[in-house]
């Protein structure tokens, strides 16, 4: 009798464990459910909400700025209030559709490339401002063809594939040493596509993709969650 009884004890105590790891199991499931909601939801939502802030405080600021162009005495005069909202952005707009046109003229363009030659003379100041000047030439000018196509290539091994974004064939010493069709890569690091590695790849080993930049980007920022649907299949 106490064998029996003995076997129904430990018996029960396996059952026991086997209930207790079974609740665990479920518990952890859907702890990780809940985390991978949870994330989702700050990568879905921190972008918008970052984004809509930042804005927010730039017009803030535009605003204020432009307030203090407003003398004092029209302000008490009139009864100006403190901020009109929407103000700095006219202002803005006007201010840089005006020097846009001053600039297109001959004697703009003579104090530009004036300006241009003695900021390149000074030591520092001249590498950051030719790449900012780089940067905003080749985003804002019609002719550009920077990053105008999404593709498919395999990095940083065999078997594994990224996407990237193409910047341009690669002329000059590189496209020389290489002795091939080069074309200059950028692929993006995930979540964050402002930094990455600039590769240089031949054409043949690329796949070129239907997604737009655009949509390629935000498969990127996603890390894969907002993917591209019913696009065709380029062979």
């Amino acid at each position: 009798m106490s064998k029996n009884k003995n076997k129904e004890v430990k018996q029960r105590a396996v059952n026991i464990q086997k209930i207790r790891e079974k609740e665990r199991a479920v518990f952890m499931r859907l702890g990780a459910k809940l985390r991978a909601y949870f994330f989702t939801g700050i990568l879905v939502t921190a972008p918008v909400a970052i984004t809509f802030y930042l804005a927010y405080y730039v017009f803030l600021w535009i605003d204020k700025s432009a307030h203090k162009l407003i003398p004092p005495e029209l302000i008490e005069r009139y009864n100006i209030p403190l901020t009109i909202p929407g103000l700095g952005i006219i202002l803005l707009v006007v201010v840089l559709t005006l020097i846009g046109m001053f600039a297109a003229g001959f004697v703009g363009r003579f104090f530009v490339h004036l300006g241009d030659w003695i900021v390149r003379k000074l030591p520092v100041i001249s590498s950051v401002y030719s790449l900012f000047k780089q940067v905003f030439e080749t985003f804002f000018s019609s002719k550009s063809k920077a990053f105008s196509q999404c593709v498919l290539l395999e990095y940083p091994r065999k078997g594994l594939w990224v996407i990237g974004f193409v910047g341009g064939e690669t002329q000059g010493e590189v496209k020389k040493k290489i002795h091939d069709e080069i074309l200059s890569v950028f692929v993006p690091t995930t979540p964050n596509p402002t930094s990455g590695f600039l590769i240089f790849v031949p054409k043949k080993d690329v796949i070129e993709l239907n997604m737009s930049v655009e949509e390629g980007l935000k498969f990127v920022i996603s890390c894969g969650i907002v993917e591209p649907e019913n696009l065709p299949i380029k062979k």
